[in-house]
């Protein structure tokens, strides 16, 4: 059976099975993907997706079965990608970085017909398993594992159905079951259909000028949204050669850009901070890099400078795995003028600016809850439809992020709307008092997190990084915090610590911050930072504005 709709019909009009076979047909020898330095052709991507496709669908896989996997970022892993396009499953890429607690409640979750293992990671799929009730079927990815054994079914692929149960492909068929990084609580697998990431992947084409001689190094990891649908997958509809890299090097990155030619690349703000403090950075051959995107938090106004110093097109964007991810994006000639904000939608985004309490639309130039509409919203949350109906409100996704939109247009995205806290009546934003505290040169990375006071309500507790070789202490970032910001704002008290706990992708686990306040002696009142910083440092009434 063909594992796309033929010709005229409209209901698999954007399914993605057919990317590879249109590529290998237009240029067969190009290279799709390097995977530290073993490439695999277009021609090969093609036969060797289109031939586990057709394998899986003999054995009675059917249109919406789940794949689920445990691997770093591979060639295999893309060629699964593809199979499952073309055979109408859903690929669930699962975090190596897990615990095989927090493994197994993804795997009972997503209830997969089959998890297939990098080799070096069996031991931990093989333990999460043993806290499943219902263990599913394994097997191990590439040519020497489930390639191996399709045609025709073997015990590796054990019959689920009759073949004649499948059919054809559609657009709104799932495509991709993305966990979400849970910094909020436990993750949800956010389902994602072909027709969600044909429309962000053309949005994406729209204002990056991403073409087959172009060169994408992918950093992100497989099991996250941006490790597919922010370049890789666009790269390989275009024609164009994806790197592709297990981890991130700071050293082996910078090397890579001169090595390959990297033109294009994505990464989050703590990556792009790493290269720039990487001893070779001042002398690392950029010149081929004419792009690079930054996603996944905030990015500090000065990192963006430096890359600008530095010849490179950097600039901000902005998106969520529910929205496909891509939402808003800054052309390159917008990229110095402004800093700090992620831009306007992209082509085929719909975005509105909302009351938080009341839902209301607001016009012009405000803040509020940032809303998102249009085709690459996703299909809602895999079984649980509470959660579903609490994120789409009508035809609009609510992020909970809360956003600042210029006359012009431009958005700002402030902070999560659930960790911005209210001290005295007033709304503070963990990210401005990030901010504040990262322009102070010994800080290296900083977080805020708002905790209940006797007086104020809540107040602000910082933590910090602080870089090598460099020395400060409360006393000192607490003044600094007091001569850039509102007195509100400023925390009651500052910790030193020797890392930030972070999600997969670098994000801030404030929850994990807030459980560590939790269990210790309760905060010290706001109070105490007014008697202690000097009195230039104060308004007249006290502070709260």
């Amino acid at each position: 059976m063909s594992s796309t709709t033929g010709p005229g019909r409209a209901d698999g009009l954007h399914t993605l099975g057919r990317w590879t076979t249109d590529r290998s047909l237009a240029t067969p020898h190009r290279i799709a993907v390097d995977d530290r330095g073993c490439t695999l052709s277009y021609g090969d991507l093609e036969r060797r997706a289109a031939g586990l496709a057709a394998g899986l669908r003999a054995a009675g896989y059917v249109t919406g079965d789940r794949i689920a996997t445990l691997t770093g970022n591979s060639s295999d892993h893309v060629v699964l990608f593809f199979a499952c396009a073309k055979a109408g499953l859903v690929l669930v890429p699962l975090s190596w970085r897990l615990s095989r607690r927090e493994l197994a409640a993804q795997l009972e979750l997503a209830d997969p017909q089959l998890l297939l293992v990098e080799n070096e990671l069996d031991s931990l799929a093989a333990g999460a398993c043993t806290l499943l009730a219902h263990r599913p079927r394994t097997a191990a990815l590439g040519p020497g594992g489930i390639e191996k054994y399709v045609p025709p079914p073997s015990r590796m692929l054990p019959a689920l159905r009759g073949p004649d149960a499948a059919r054809e492909v559609r657009d709104d068929d799932p495509l991709l079951m993305i966990f979400t990084s849970g910094t909020e609580g436990t993750s949800k697998a956010a389902v994602l259909t072909h027709a969600n990431c044909f429309w962000t992947n053309l949005s994406l084409s729209r204002t990056l000028d991403l073409g087959s001689t172009d060169v994408v190094l992918a950093v992100l990891p497989q099991f996250h949204v941006g490790g597919w649908n922010i370049q890789p997958l666009l790269a390989w509809w275009t024609g164009a050669t994806v790197v592709l890299e297990r981890g991130f090097e700071p050293g082996r990155v910078l090397q890579l850009i001169a090595e390959r030619g990297v033109t294009m690349l994505m990464g989050v703000p703590t990556q792009y901070l790493m290269l720039a403090e990487h001893p070779d950075f001042a002398a690392a051959q950029l010149g081929s890099l004419r792009h690079a995107v930054v996603g996944g938090a905030p990015m500090p106004a000065p990192l963006l400078r430096i890359w600008h110093r530095r010849g490179v097109a950097l600039s901000q964007g902005y998106g969520l795995t529910e929205a496909s991810p891509n939402v808003l994006c800054l052309a390159n000639e917008d990229a110095a003028r402004m800093v700090g904000y992620s831009g306007k939608p992209y082509p085929h985004v719909a975005v509105a600016v909302a009351d938080p309490v009341t839902g209301e639309i607001l016009d012009g130039a405000t803040s509020g809850e940032l809303l998102v509409g249009g085709p690459g919203v996703f299909a809602g949350y895999f079984r649980d439809p509470a959660a579903t109906a609490a994120v789409l409100a009508g035809d609009w996704l609510r992020t909970g992020d809360l956003v600042e939109r210029d006359a012009e247009g431009y958005i700002r995205v402030v902070d999560r709307l659930k960790d911005i806290f209210i001290s005295g009546g007033e709304n503070v934003a963990p990210a401005e008092v990030e901010a504040a505290l990262l322009a102070h040169p010994a800080v290296a990375q900083a977080a805020v997190v708002g905790v209940e006071d006797d007086r104020w309500g809540e107040t602000g507790v910082g933590f910090v990084v602080i870089r090598p070789g460099m020395a400060t202490d409360e006393q000192e970032l607490l003044e600094h915090c007091a001569a850039q910001l509102a007195h509100f704002k400023v925390p009651a008290r500052i910790e030193t610590v020797g890392a930030l706990p972070r999600t997969a992708l670098n994000k801030v686990l404030r929850t994990r911050l807030r459980q560590e306040l939790d269990g210790r002696t309760p905060a010290r009142r706001q109070e105490h930072s007014t008697a202690d910083l000097p009195p230039a440092a104060l308004p007249a009434d006290g502070g709260r504005r």
